[in-house]
């Protein structure tokens, strides 16, 4: 996650696969720590080299929706906003106004990040199958296009095994 320089603003990406905006980050590949993963993802999805600031939290799934995920405030060190492969639009959004198309959790992170509490645990409670439903009712293509990304990358997986 990645404050303007007045905390007023945060850095969101819009995907390309799922056109909803999103904090830069993603996956940890084998091997990788979670910090060098997310200065990784943040320069893949956006061109800017950032460093760590500080840790601000570790997030635990309730479900098998997500995936126990770090949450990293970072600071751009260098760099100019980059569109790539993996994203259509990159915009610093102030706190008031965040897009509406801000899926779960990362509402709740980017304030959890701005409060600058001490690193915490926290369960990642707002994203759930009901929520999903009402989600699919309110924005039907977007949820059939999340759905169908995650069972390539299930199938991708299981094929990685089979081998």
């Amino acid at each position: 996650m990645i404050f303007s320089k007045d905390r007023k603003k945060v850095l969101l990406i819009k995907r390309r696969d799922v056109p909803v905006w999103v904090l830069p980050g993603g996956g940890i590949d084998p091997n990788e720590s979670s910090e060098n993963a997310v200065i990784r993802e943040i320069l893949e999805e956006t061109g800017f080299t950032v460093k760590i600031d500080r840790i601000v939290s570790l997030n635990l799934p309730i479900n098998k929706m997500t995936k126990p995920t770090h949450l990293y405030e970072c600071l751009i060190e260098k760099g100019t906003p980059i569109i790539t492969s993996e994203t259509l639009d990159i915009q610093f959004f102030p706190l008031d106004q965040l897009p509406k198309l801000l899926p779960p959790p990362f509402r709740g992170w980017i304030f959890d990040a701005h409060r600058m509490q001490p690193f915490f645990q926290k369960k990642i409670d707002d994203v759930t199958y009901p929520i999903l439903l009402l989600n699919l009712l309110r924005h039907p293509i977007l949820v059939i296009r999340f759905l169908y990304i995650k069972i390539i990358i299930l199938v991708a997986k299981i094929k990685l095994v089979a081998r």
